[in-house]
């Protein structure tokens, strides 16, 4: 009960930010190292990996078309906790590179079922980027989860700042499953880890990203000058963003791990000409772990 209160207390009362792109190089704790965890193995180790989205998707957001992209991970493990990590993404046909991020945070654990991490990361855009993304630079994240046995629940806490400001705000509801046989030998296993998720927030940075792109410009100027004040202050509201429901499957062994992940995306309280729908979204991803 002690830590249920902890967490209420850090989903209310901080206001921090999250990285755009989720870390799926945190292993756990144990022997076995599912991708879409969420916790750090506690001694030295490094992981490499590369993934396949079909479609950028930012704080529950998209851009006015699909963004399929690549990306490539790699994060150093301290054993006392501390992590860095770099990434660089590209959009197929579209620049060389769109995108390099640059972070680093400790990871606690303050019990076998309450963990956490903090971290801070430096988003470095290509001056032509499209990704709706590109309307932030800086990030700074909490992440507090607490395994409940039936159910492992997460809260982060996000605050994103450069060309605009937003708070944000996600809350998931896990399940871990692998399996107790083996596919091709006694040292490989599947894993599911079913979740649905909620993100709340404000989202300033659509405007930003609207304005940088001039996609509001397919309407007349007088409809453009109300709507842009309209919008300004509906952004800046701290609302409900979206829903969404998340199965990834996951092939693993000792030291690597496959994952292909199916995401439906629920949109809600969408502002500006942008238009967001529910959409399906898919990501393969594979790493590696060294330790």
């Amino acid at each position: 009960m002690k830590y249920f209160c902890l967490l209420f207390f850090i989903t209310v009362s901080n206001t921090l930010c999250a990285a755009g792109i989720s870390r799926n190089f945190f292993a756990d704790t144990g022997k076995k190292a599912p991708a879409d965890t969420d916790t750090v193995i506690r001694k030295r180790s490094v992981s490499v990996g590369v993934s396949y989205g079909s479609d950028a998707l930012f704080f529950g957001r998209t851009g006015p078309i699909k963004y399929p992209f690549l990306t490539g991970d790699a994060i150093y493990n301290s054993k006392s906790g501390v992590f860095v990590y770099g990434s660089v993404l590209k959009v197929l046909g579209y620049a060389p590179v769109d995108e390099v991020d640059l972070g680093g945070g400790y990871f606690y654990k303050l019990s076998k079922s309450f963990s956490g991490a903090a971290s801070y990361t430096r988003f470095i855009f290509n001056k032509n980027a499209n990704v709706i993304k590109s309307a932030s630079s800086n990030d700074i994240n909490l992440k507090n989860a607490y395994d409940w046995g039936l159910l492992k629940t997460s809260v982060v806490l996000d605050y994103l700042f450069g060309k605009s400001n937003d708070f944000f705000t996600t809350i998931s509801n896990s399940k871990y499953f692998e399996t107790n046989w083996s596919i091709f030998d006694d040292k490989d296993y599947l894993s599911f880890t079913p979740s649905f998720n909620m993100i709340l927030g404000t989202q300033n940075f659509v405007q930003r990203y609207e304005t940088d792109h001039h996609y509001q410009y397919v309407l007349p100027p007088s409809v453009i000058e109300h709507l842009d004040l309209a919008a300004a202050r509906r952004n800046r509201r701290f609302n409900m963003l979206n829903y969404s429901l998340k199965i990834p499957v996951a092939y693993n062994r000792p030291h690597y791990t496959l994952e292909a992940s199916w995401r439906y995306s629920i949109p809600v309280n969408v502002e500006g000409t942008l238009e967001n729908r529910r959409e399906s979204f898919f990501n393969f991803t594979f790493y590696y772990l060294f330790y």
